[in-house]
């Protein structure tokens, strides 16, 4: 038996966001992710872009040496999935370009 996940709206997404962003500085960083992932597949390439550069922001402020430092805590976020690991490279790889 297969659970459907709803997806989120963007809007949905972005409340969300600024809830964690007072309470949970991690949550946040991958809710950036997954907005930025929303925001591409919407066709809305410089939204996604905006959420590509928050997430990136996010993660300079944690530590990266470690795969615990970087193991996302949930696997996906309002239908959107992450990655097993978040960091700057993996961001990077999945966005490409952001020049």
């Amino acid at each position: 038996m297969t659970v459907q996940t709803r997806l989120a709206s963007a809007e949905e997404l972005e409340s969300v966001f600024q809830r964690e962003l007072t309470t949970d500085r991690w949550a946040a960083t991958e809710t950036a992710y997954a907005l930025a992932v929303r925001h591409r597949d919407l066709g809305d390439r410089p939204k996604s872009r905006e959420w590509v550069q928050q997430c990136l922001r996010l993660l300079e402020g944690f530590p990266s040496d470690t795969e615990e430092q970087v193991a996302t805590s949930r696997t996906s976020v309002g239908g959107v999935q992450l990655p097993t690991y978040l960091h700057e490279g993996v961001v990077r790889e999945r966005f490409g370009d952001l020049d």
